[in-house]
């Protein structure tokens, strides 16, 4: 028996019962059409009909309702089966498969509509008078005469369109029943019964002189009809759900064989300590064991890119296989005498890994189980790219395959109504067009060198810069990558005039969302460069960073990724997506992305902490992620080289952090907007437990 995908729900009923009745609205219309005249079309419809079954020799339909009428039993049977059989078993299946089976009802309620609207089209364009509207060819009205509860003359079949015989809805209705319970997988017995149902209602439409043999035909053809449009209705509908949505398609226009847009993290696994009774990293098969048992509800993991014309919309393809082979393997950095590799070592691969393309006809993923990354450590290389989702969907969904799993989604505030949303929209739009450009190109769009460094560093130290600071963890984040290029890089300082234009992506998924695609949108800060006291230059930014406390300019942005760009053509898309993303309009990207704060673990094996690698923005020469991790928040850099000294620079960010802690804040430059610990912020790894897992961590 079919069993229920468990993300199935069944839809809204009060919408479903407002359908039925538009369709039902629909035939009371058709109904009221025609005029006086059209019971006349109508008769003579009729007699060509029996004309044509007469040189078909198909005309049974006198002689049944002739043996049929003097059967008292049987004619009143007859009557209640054409009055009633059909509704009872309609409407029977329509409520057992919408409360059993939703996982069919689109198919069901789809093809019941076509069904309908076919066969009203048919009473319009050709109506047809039933055979027992020919009274000089000797039928026999059963139904009128045998004066049975539902019969013509009663008060609400009264209303029923009798002049609608081809094609017959009752033979139409109990075969659709039939076809929609083979769809559906129902027991063998019952669609045994309903095929009894059906041969049985053919038999009462021509024996109580409702239709012609022909009607039932016609009937049989709108339901064959009906399903194939049905079908295709649903193909095309699934293939408009399988369109790579703008926000995302912008990432794939990106993309370039230099500079590919791919998100990783290196996650790191507990050291292997006997002694303190820690067991050994994950093994490989047990990795894939691991993502075979998930991939069933992850469906970006199941499939690939359809990259066509370069007017073709991209599209999601279910791959026919996913090669764990391929996309879960491992590589041992370890030296010939077993030691692990130096920290530049492991970045080093790290770089060389995130800057391969991924190839387009595979799912756009990869996992690599890195040993050798530290003593007794190993590693686990997450790739995927830009266009598979944002960088915390990336990580939510890399949490599936974690233990203990995640828990479901915290509730969501209710969202603003439609007007003050439209409101926001509108003025965020017009605060993005007059936030300007970037002063000066800082790196050269075609260069295709890239360096990674990475180091962890205490979520309790940047917890106590922001509160000594009287500011949010992103603030920190921001005044310390200022404070580390000021301090590192005076000449880089000078040429972007004292000014750095930074991109910071705001997440508007719901904490703990597993929604594919990439829900994001761009707010730009200003940096100040310019030599000041740490706590000062962060004191700039906290009033500056007021900005992404106000969801305008992400209302906005996200508008123009996700509506604008939606209407219009692919090329147009890929000319925004190069004109705006990157030198023309900010200079680097600074990102906090929230993580678990609970222990999680993969294949057995606990992971203490990630480092983000996020991809370069073309002319852009710097990207900062920072991921908070079970007490422990993993700072990755990505850099041009020719510009910038990541390693230099990751560095200098951590004595920025402990500087920030240890120089009280200057209150004159503005009041805080909240504590550290009220803050958005704390939602990056932020957790009341000390951070003892940062022991567990490779330190430079």
């Amino acid at each position: 028996m079919s069993r229920a995908p468990r993300e199935v729900q069944r839809p809204p009923w009060q919408r479903e019962i407002v359908l039925g009745l538009a369709l039902f609205g629909v035939y009371i219309f058709v109904d009221a059409l025609g005029g006086p005249d059209r019971l006349v079309t109508a008769k003579a419809h009729a007699a060509d009909l029996l004309a044509l079954e007469r040189s078909l020799h198909l005309d049974v339909e006198l002689a049944a309702n002739h043996w049929l009428a003097p059967h008292d039993v049987l004619r009143i049977l007859a009557n209640y089966e054409y009055a009633f059989s059909y509704l009872i078993s309609a409407f029977a299946l329509i409520l057992w498969v919408y409360w059993r089976r939703p996982w069919h009802w689109r198919i069901v309620r789809d093809s019941f509509a076509a069904l309908n609207l076919v066969s009203m089209l048919c009473f319009v364009v050709y109506p047809v008078a039933p055979p027992r509207f020919l009274a000089d060819s000797g039928f026999i009205d059963t139904v009128q005469t045998g004066h049975t509860l539902g019969s013509w003359g009663w008060a609400l079949t009264d209303q029923a369109n009798q002049l609608a015989a081809m094609p017959s809805l009752h033979v139409g209705w109990a075969l659709w029943v039939s076809v929609m319970l083979g769809v559906v997988v129902a027991p063998r017995w019952i669609q045994l019964v309903s095929a009894v149902h059906v041969a049985v209602t053919v038999a009462v439409i021509v024996s109580t002189a409702n239709h012609f043999v022909l009607d039932a035909v016609g009937g049989f053809v709108v339901v064959w009809v009906a399903v194939l449009l049905a079908r295709g209705g649903a193909r095309f509908v699934d293939s408009r759900r399988t369109v790579v949505p703008s926000a995302d398609a912008f990432f794939w226009h990106l993309n370039t064989p230099q500079a590919p847009q791919i998100v990783a993290g290196l996650a790191y696994f507990e050291p292997t300590t006997p002694s303190l009774g820690k067991g050994p990293a994950p093994d490989l098969d047990d990795v894939r064991r691991a993502v075979a048992l998930h991939l069933a509800r992850l469906p970006r993991f199941r499939q690939h890119l359809a990259v066509g014309s370069r007017w073709r919309r991209l599209r999601w393809v279910d791959a026919e296989e996913v090669d764990l082979s391929w996309h879960v393997v491992e590589h041992d950095l370890r030296g010939p005498d077993g030691r692990a590799a130096p920290h530049d070592v492991v970045q080093d691969y790290v770089n060389a890994m995130t800057t391969t393309p991924l190839p387009d006809d595979r799912p756009l993923w990869r996992l690599i189980v890195v040993r050798g990354v530290a003593p007794g450590q190993s590693a686990l290389l997450v790739m995927a790219h830009h266009t598979f989702s944002d960088g915390l969907g990336v990580i939510e969904n890399i949490r599936q395959l974690l233990t203990p799993p995640p828990g479901p989604p915290p509730v969501a505030p209710d969202a603003p109504g439609p007007w003050r949303r439209a409101a926001a929209t509108a003025y965020g739009l017009a605060q993005l067009a007059t936030d300007g450009r970037a002063t000066v190109t800082l790196s050269d769009p075609a260069a295709s060198a890239r360096r990674f460094a990475g180091a962890p560093i205490d979520l309790s130290l940047l917890r106590d810069a922001a509160r000594r600071q009287g500011c949010r963890i992103t603030d920190v984040v921001l005044a310390a990558t200022a404070e580390a290029l000021a301090t590192t890089h005076p000449e880089l300082a000078q040429r972007a005039r004292s000014r750095l234009r930074v991109a910071v992506p705001m997440m508007l998924r719901a904490p703990g969302s597993t929604d594919e695609g990439n829900v994001t949108a761009a707010v730009m800060i200003d940096l100040p460069l310019e030599p000041m006291a740490p706590s000062r230059r962060v004191a700039l930014i906290r009033e500056r960073t007021a900005r992404l406390r106000t969801p305008t300019r992400a209302l906005g942005s996200r508008f123009v990724m996700s509506r604008v760009l939606g209407v219009l053509p692919e090329p147009a898309v890929a000319w925004f997506a190069r004109t705006v993303y990157g030198r023309r309009f900010f200079q680097a990207i600074v990102s906090n992305v929230p993580g678990p704060v609970d222990r999680v673990a993969l294949a057995g094996s606990a992971v203490t902490g990630v480092l983000p690698v996020l991809p370069l923005a073309p002319g852009a020469p710097l990207t900062v992620g920072t991921l908070g991790w079970t007490g422990v928040v993993g700072v990755g850099m990505v850099g041009d080289p020719e510009v910038i000294d990541v390693d230099q620079l990751v560095k200098s960010f951590v004595q920025a952090v402990e500087s920030l802690r240890d120089e009280p804040g200057q209150e004159s430059w503005g009041a805080p907007q909240t504590t550290a610990r009220n803050s958005r912020g704390r939602s990056v790894g932020s957790s009341s437990a000390a951070p003892k897992d940062s022991r567990s961590w490779p330190r430079r």
